[in-house]
């Protein structure tokens, strides 16, 4: 039963998914949505409860207005522009909460408590761009794919490493499978650090600003600076080093 189980998530996986050559990244990734349009649409429809669960829309409007001159200019300059992606740039009334966060098709948002932090419009270039990458990177879609994988996959793992009296071999299924769907997390925070390095130096930011953002980040995390394992984000004082690497090969591009 456990290998019927791995063997029809493996091909659920094959059938249902589709192959996608992204020309951000280089990757060839699996995909859940076929289709940008697809991705749209679901953002789009969660967009509202995002911005409800977060207090609604900040009432600063210079702030806002900032947030999408930046937005505009980080598009306006880069290969996003090209895409059918519906960018939408929103600063949000959360003043406890430091994040920003995208969802797929193009709805960006970042908190007040982050956006105050920033000390720059570089700064927030960095934090947009990253953003950005997400979007084009495709990261939602093909996390939707690999965690259908992985839940099926420890699922029939832990019907072949059960003895019958009790659950350990379903309890280490699963972990393996969070720790594997994590670590994809983990990968696409590292790759839209180096997309948001690219766009930054595409419209004429300063790049090093995105290793302040990650300073910002490391001083409300408390400033801890431990392993990676079982977290969703790299830890910021890891990311700085990624991040001037990605700094590296873009100037070595040009």
């Amino acid at each position: 039963m456990g290998l019927l189980i791995i063997v029809g998530s493996l091909l659920y996986h094959w059938i249902a998914t589709t192959s996608y050559q992204n020309e951000f990244t280089g990757r060839k990734q699996a995909l859940a949505m076929a289709t940008p349009q697809e991705e749209i649409a679901l953002g789009l429809q969660s967009a509202p409860q995002m911005i409800r669960e977060s207090g609604g829309l900040s009432r600063d409007a210079n702030g806002r207005a900032l947030v999408d001159q930046v937005g505009a200019r980080l598009i306006a300059s880069t290969a996003a522009r090209e895409t059918s992606y519906q960018f939408k740039f929103h600063l949000l009334a959360d003043t406890e909460t430091v994040n920003a966060f995208a969802l797929p098709g193009g709805q960006i948002f970042i908190t007040e408590a982050l956006f105050r932090r920033l000390k720059s419009e570089d700064q927030l270039a960095g934090v947009l761009g990253h953003e950005m990458g997400h979007v084009v990177g495709r990261h939602s879609n093909e996390q939707m794919a690999n965690s259908q994988l992985w839940s099926g996959l420890a699922q029939g793992l832990g019907v072949l490493l059960s003895d019958g009296h009790n659950n350990s071999g379903a309890q280490i299924a699963n972990m393996v499978a969070q720790w594997r769907v994590m670590k994809f997390s983990r990968d696409d925070e590292s790759e839209s650090d180096a997309l948001g390095v690219r766009f930054m130096m595409q419209a004429g930011y300063n790049p090093e600003a995105l290793i302040g953002v990650m300073e910002i980040l490391a001083q409300v995390s408390g400033g801890a600076n431990g392993s990676d394992f079982m977290s969703s984000h790299p830890n910021p004082e890891n990311r700085m080093e990624h991040i001037r690497e990605a700094i590296a090969k873009e100037r070595a591009k040009r």
